[in-house]
């Protein structure tokens, strides 16, 4: 299975807010961050804000953060909530497929079997999990790491 790039963009932008904590983020600086553009990110946001995943906080000094804890976002949950289709064979859509064998053939229950096992596997890792380096991902995402921003504050 394949991953659309509005899922794998989907988890990083979830990763960025991750690294930011409490902080909030711009919309046009994970952008930057992801050399990606706006409009596609803001499009992203949408199904992460229904899934409660991130809120939105309106205004001059607006953006986006975290609404659950990086911990209780599990890699399943986003990829379940982005991801439009999980047809591994036009067999698995609804009249997708003329197969005179639907329904009597291994392939189907073999696939589905597969995809179960994808999608545990994505269930036992989360967001907190793909940022536990915050120091290297800091330096790459350009913005301090947050021992640095620690030692300014003294």
């Amino acid at each position: 299975m394949r991953l659309t790039r509005q899922t794998n963009h989907a988890i990083r932008m979830l990763m960025y807010c991750a690294m930011r904590g409490e902080k909030l983020s711009r919309v046009a600086e994970i952008a930057l961050a992801y050399s990606v553009s706006e409009l596609f990110l803001f499009k992203i946001l949408q199904p992460l804000v229904e899934a409660g995943f991130v809120e939105t906080v309106r205004g001059r000094n607006g953006g986006i953060r975290l609404r659950k804890p990086a911990e209780a976002i599990t890699l399943r949950a986003v990829v379940e909530a982005t991801e439009e289709n999980f047809s591994l064979a036009e067999c698995f859509e609804p009249g997708g497929s003329d197969c005179p064998l639907i329904g009597n053939c291994g392939l189907n229950g073999a696939l589905h079997e597969a995809l179960e096992a994808f999608l545990e596997v994505l269930a036992g890792y989360t967001i907190a999990d793909l940022v536990a380096d915050k120091s290297a991902m800091s330096l790459r995402l350009g913005f301090a790491p947050p021992e640095s921003r620690l030692v300014a504050s003294l």
